[in-house]
């Protein structure tokens, strides 16, 4: 359990421009979080208990220090959490999951990575902080230490943990980054923790390819297709594969089927532009990317995540579920003796998923035509 004390109830008069100045940094908003997460933690241990982080083992370090946000930045009494819109002015996102021939990137990674934009931003914020308090201490934190990051966005009134884990906002959905800085800065909680709006719906649940929310607020991450494509350096089990559909990073469909994400608003950022046209890619080309090319053309970007074979592997499997064609068989062929075996074995898997649609639909044309 978090060891944290309440700050003095005493008001900065500073205080209430933090949103103010969150949004002169970029941010859509910022406020104080409470620090109560006793109930967080033991739903991040029965989901450890449950094996759910499947091969990401940094979960299971130190559990409870995520509750503990002095034990992870000793002297923290504060934490400021804030939340930066990122939804990109891209091709329709539907549109591309419907093409078999094109890939899907999740929209977060289209343009550049989040993370070193949102700590150099937290830490603009921080000394915006500073002109009006004086020095004090803080550390910024994006995806980047261990933190219950959407419980405590959650508890500085930033929005509500929706059935599908993300967090949601009434006028922005979900398509925000979140980030925190922690301090020695006692400052009080000023906003009241938003209740939970998804009432009965469960459009998420229903429109996950993989089954992944196995129920409201519960999430596995090893059937997850963000986790298969991205946090998993290994194969993709071939239960999933056919799922993954043309999902070569990442996936969207839990935010696209939220009916909270109507209101979310179109980023200006030029930082979440997309960049290369990987907005509406085809799968062919990309397999064509030499390690050279996916270096060059993927700096700077969360793209990198996935390591140069698993990109590789994430564009075998979606080729292996597109249309069949002979130029989507020579693409595959011509990756047939890759260097990597993880390469190798989804290249296999995809020429045979492409031999028997192929074979299927010319049975299918004969019963036709007869």
């Amino acid at each position: 359990m978090s060891q944290y004390k309440s700050p003095p109830s005493q008001v900065p008069d500073w205080l209430p421009l933090i949103g103010e100045w969150a949004r002169a940094c970029g941010f859509a908003d910022a406020a104080v979080a409470r620090q109560e997460l006793g109930e967080d933690l033991a739903h991040l241990r029965r989901w450890l208990q449950d094996g759910w982080q499947g091969r990401m083992d940094y979960m299971e370090h130190d559990p409870a220090m995520r509750a503990a946000p002095a034990a992870l930045r000793p002297g923290t009494v504060s934490v400021i959490s804030a939340r930066l819109e990122y939804r990109p002015d891209a091709a329709a996102a539907e549109a591309i999951l419907a093409d078999g021939d094109r890939a899907y990137i999740s929209r977060y990674a289209l343009g550049r990575d989040y993370h070193k934009l949102m700590r150099a931003r937290l830490k603009q914020l921080a000394q915006r902080i500073e002109r009006a308090a004086g020095p004090f201490g803080y550390r910024v934190l994006c995806d980047s230490a261990p933190a219950l990051e959407k419980a405590l966005a959650r508890n500085a009134g930033l929005g509500w943990i929706g059935k599908h884990t993300l967090l949601l906002h009434r006028q922005a959905g979900s398509w925000f980054f979140i980030g925190e800085i922690y301090t020695d800065l006692p400052l009080p909680a000023a906003r009241e923790v938003q209740k939970d709006h998804c009432g009965t719906c469960q459009a998420c649940i229903d429109i996950c390819p993989t089954r992944a929310i196995v129920a409201p607020y519960r999430l596995d991450a090893r059937r997850c297709i963000s986790y298969l494509t991205i946090e998993n350096r290994g194969a993709i089990p071939e239960e999933f594969r056919a799922a993954v559909g043309n999902r070569i990073f990442g996936c969207d469909d839990c935010q696209l089927a939220c009916p909270w994400n109507r209101y979310a608003r179109l980023s200006a950022d030029p930082a979440f532009a997309p960049r290369h046209g990987l907005d509406a890619p085809r799968l062919g080309e990309l397999f064509g990317w030499s390690r050279d090319e996916w270096q060059r053309k993927t700096e700077g970007m969360a793209l990198r995540r996935a390591g140069y074979p698993g990109f590789l592997r994430n564009v075998a499997v979606a080729l292996g579920n597109a249309p069949p064609s002979a130029a989507t068989q020579a693409a595959l062929a011509a990756r047939a003796d890759d260097a990597d075996a993880l390469v190798r074995e989804h290249v296999r898997w995809a020429l045979g998923r492409q031999a028997a649609a192929a074979a299927a639909r010319e049975s299918g044309d004969g019963n036709r035509e007869s």
